[in-house]
């Protein structure tokens, strides 16, 4: 590990997702988050690219609170952020930052997300990713249900 990597890994411990959270709120649109997300989906990987579907999908939902709302603004905002935390550019780091802010904010805002957010996350992800496309590192409390249990809960 070199020194400046070794400089961003104890800045990350420091790191508030809270703060952040509030500080992004300003950055947030639907117009920079896709442009975001179609520069940068396949590098910070599937599961904070699957998450930050959900959160913009919940974001775009007419059911979502108002202070839900704005925590989504504020992580998806800080994710776009061109200045965060720790630049996106330093190698095993410059994500982590990112991935907290997104993590935290899935997390206080989970009781908003359905299944229809789900699955359009889902959808968000296969035209993103494509065949490479794995749900591994996903919590299973966020995955779609599979299209199997859907058909024998509705013909039961």
């Amino acid at each position: 590990m070199n020194s400046e990597e070794k400089r961003y890994r104890d800045k990350l411990k420091n790191f508030n997702p809270e703060k952040a959270i509030e500080t992004g709120r300003k950055y947030f649109s639907e117009n920079k988050f896709s442009d975001k997300m179609w520069q940068y989906a396949k590098r910070i990987g599937t599961k904070i690219a699957y998450y930050s579907f959900l959160l913009y999908y919940t974001f775009k939902s007419p059911d979502t609170p108002k202070k839900d709302k704005l925590t989504i603004a504020g992580a998806l905002g800080y994710l776009i952020f061109p200045a965060d935390f720790i630049p996106d550019f330093i190698p095993f780091v410059g994500f982590a930052d990112d991935s907290m802010a997104i993590i935290y904010a899935i997390y206080r805002v989970m009781s908003s997300i359905n299944e229809p957010i789900k699955k359009q996350a889902h959808v968000a992800m296969e035209k993103y990713f494509g065949e490479n496309y794995q749900q591994t590192d996903i919590d299973e409390q966020f995955k779609p249900r599979d299209e199997d249990d859907h058909e024998n809960s509705s013909t039961g």
